[in-house]
């Protein structure tokens, strides 16, 4: 069956899952199923997340509510087409369900997509802060070991996962005795640091000698498939989830973990169940009365289902490689699976000391997904930074890597040799100046939680992707880049992904935008081209705009009995922010109901501050690219200037003046509502 919508022949799209070559689709033909493709190195088309829903940038969209085989030929046979095409077969009578949407800004049509298959889940707030992981941990010595390591290096850190291998086998939900005599002594640990702990896991029941017993149990409830296609697994075929009594079984299972204290896990796998292969069927059957015809897309949503359920309900976290539609219901955050461990882009013919390969992508591959999931309806992304395959990256696909993830709502750290940020190795090139550039850009994405948070509070409701794809926030521009978004409202972040560059040519949005870290003023509308030299991240604050934080000195979002680790649980403290200030009104209104307002006159700087429920200790506020400051006044009483930031740091409220970034002024206030008047020098 097929829907033909006619389109304005010049507009993009976006949407349709998540995509590794370009954010928006406009010529190509985009595939609703995990198909084979011998020309990659992965051996197949890496459509791990595809969703059949499309927006279009003159405000409207189509969700195709079906989940058999399908595609999209976006504009590709025809300029003012999109055609989109479903493999109904023996259920072509039963129709084809579909949604049409419209909204005045394109970004607004998730909301509509949301409102037809369910909210996101959010991940807990404390999933938000750094992950730090290893591919194959050696034993619970080195993981009490990395632990203790992150707070001795004060690296802002609020989690760790534990990958393969650390059961007897997979599928047994226990610990490898020699490997992990004491689990729950290292449980325990992991909690008092201030970190979350999440572990790896698959479907699967492993036909090995140390799973038998397990095996035996699910073969004789009958829990597997009726009937097994394809396996590509190398642990067998996956439980049938359709079956209530092995989803129960499962879940019984699941609880041994999350009853002591594990937090999250990374669903890994299940995509074993393919419509075909070189165009014969390979059949499935389950319990339920389905087949392949439709399980090549449900079955996602019955995994990651069985785990959801089983989070505590202040959240949790799980970090999964597979989703369809309706799926961000259970799915916390997408990760896009093995990415190459270098800057090649998706499909590009890779040399590699005489080693030749289509590479599946690296950075490049990383940024896009996280752009192509957000208008599909998966607002939470974290690719492995560094990558995967071919790891260990180099110093400078990993400074960029970790330089990207930063400013997304989830940064997990980790790559397919098990590498740290703080081992240096010949391979990995690593050293003390990447040791502080990763210290730097860690804390900075922990101190953006109240800024990411208020974002995410309002998905439900708004609908607007976190990450928002240049092309698709101002479709004016006719311009679509797959390597430029705005993070929230406020913040356009241009990460670098060209192996050797020291510059970053992109497209300003109308406006001004200011650098971040010069303080230089940029008139928007334009093209550009500014410096971005290894250990810089071109990162723009809207003129108007600004962007609540966390204490610099914070080390994590989970709670922590640790006396030295700086908890934002334990004490959220006073609320910093940073503002580029402009002449239009505006203002901040935090997830917790506190509200920030400025406005720049042409003799004062304005600013509001309406405290909320969380944040009340005050605020200390950084306004950038101001003209020299005559005097404040604070509810019309003088606020006392002080000689230094050390002096502000120990004084309970103040102001001080700097030439930094285009000129400063910091404002310290106490708490409550506050109306702040200061004067600009004549």
């Amino acid at each position: 069956m097929r829907l033909r919508p006619v389109v304005d022949a010049g507009e993009g799209f976006y949407g349709l899952g998540e995509y590794f070559d370009a954010a928006e689709h406009r010529g190509r033909v985009r595939a609703m199923q995990l198909e084979y493709d011998p020309q990659i190195e992965s051996q197949y088309n890496e459509a791990h997340v595809p969703v059949p829903f499309i927006t279009g940038t003159r405000g409207w969209g189509l969700f195709v509510e079906d989940p058999h085989a399908a595609v999209f030929d976006v504009a590709a046979a025809a300029a003012d087409r999109v055609e989109a095409t479903f493999g109904t077969g023996p259920d072509t009578a039963g129709g084809l369900a579909f949604h049409l949407y419209a909204a005045n800004h394109p970004l607004d049509v998730t909301r509509h997509y949301y409102a037809t298959t369910g909210a996101p889940k959010l991940p807990a707030p404390w999933a938000l802060g750094p992950w730090i992981w290893r591919d194959e941990n050696d034993d619970q010595a080195q993981v009490e070991d990395d632990i203790a390591t992150i707070r001795e290096l004060d690296l802002a850190t609020s989690a760790i996962w534990i990958d393969r291998p650390y059961q007897s086998a997979v599928g047994v939900f226990d610990w490898h005795s020699t490997q992990f005599p004491d689990p729950q002594a290292m449980i325990a640990k992991i909690h008092d640091l201030g970190l979350r702990l999440a572990l790896w896991h698959v479907p699967y029941v492993d036909d090995d000698p140390a799973a038998a017993a397990m095996r035996d149990e699910a073969e004789a409830g009958d829990f597997f498939p009726l009937e097994v296609g394809l396996v590509t697994s190398d642990w067998g075929e996956p439980l049938d989830l359709t079956n209530p009594a092995a989803f129960e079984w499962w879940q019984d299972h699941i609880r041994e973990y999350t009853d002591h204290g594990v937090d999250g896990f990374k669903l890994d796998y299940a995509e074993d169940i393919t419509v075909g292969l070189g165009g014969a069927r390979t059949v499935w059957q389950f319990a339920d009365g389905s087949s392949e015809r439709t399980m090549h897309k449900l079955y996602q949503l019955l995994y990651h289902r069985a785990y959801a359920e089983l989070l505590p309900e202040s959240g949790g976290f799980l970090l999964c490689r597979a989703g369809t539609y309706g799926d961000q219901q259970n799915v916390s955050v997408i990760w896009p699976g093995d990415l190459d461990a270098n800057m090649a882009a998706h499909r590009e013919k890779v040399d590699d000391d005489g080693e030749s390969y289509v590479a599946v992508g690296g950075l490049p591959a990383a940024l896009t997904a996280s752009l192509s999931l957000g208008p599909s309806g998966f607002p939470f992304f974290a690719s492995d930074t560094g990558g995967y395959r071919h790891a260990p990256p180099d110093r400078e696909t990993f400074v960029r890597w970790f330089e990207y993830t930063a400013l997304t709502p989830v940064m997990q750290v980790g790559t397919g040799s098990s590498d740290v940020p703080w081992e240096f190795t010949p391979d990995n090139g690593l050293d003390d100046e990447s040791l502080a550039w990763y210290r730097q850009y860690a804390r900075l994405h922990l101190r953006l939680f109240p800024y990411v948070w208020t974002f995410a509070q309002s998905l439900a409701s708004g609908g607007r992707p976190l990450q928002r794809p240049l092309g698709l926030a101002y479709p004016e521009l006719g311009v679509h880049p797959s390597d430029t978004y705005l993070l929230g409202n406020n913040l356009l972040v241009a990460p670098v992904v060209a192996r050797g560059a020291t510059t970053r040519k992109l497209s300003l949005p109308p406006g001004a935008w200011l650098d971040w870290w010069t303080g230089e003023v940029l008139q928007g509308d334009t093209d550009v081209t500014v410096d971005a030299p290894l250990g810089t991240l071109p990162l723009f604050l809207r003129v108007g705009g600004i962007v609540p934080m966390l204490r610099p000195s914070i080390d994590t979002l989970a709670e922590t009995t640790a006396a030295d680790v700086d908890s934002f649980v334990g004490d959220p403290g006073v609320l910093y922010a940073r503002v580029a200030p402009g002449p239009l009104a505006s203002r901040f209104d935090l997830y917790d109901g506190t509200a920030l307002k400025q406005c720049l006159g042409k003799t004062a700087f304005h600013l509001e501050v309406a405290p909320g429920e969380v944040f009340t200790s005050g605020v200390d506020v950084e306004i950038h690219a101001l003209a020299p400051i005559a005097g404040i006044t604070v509810d019309d009483v003088a606020l006392g200037k002080r000689d230094s930031a050390a002096a502000l740091d120990a004084s309970a409220d103040g102001w001080i003046y700097t030439t930094d970034l285009g000129g400063t002024l910091r404002i310290k206030l106490g708490p409550g509502a506050h109306s702040v008047l200061a004067t600009l020098a004549e």
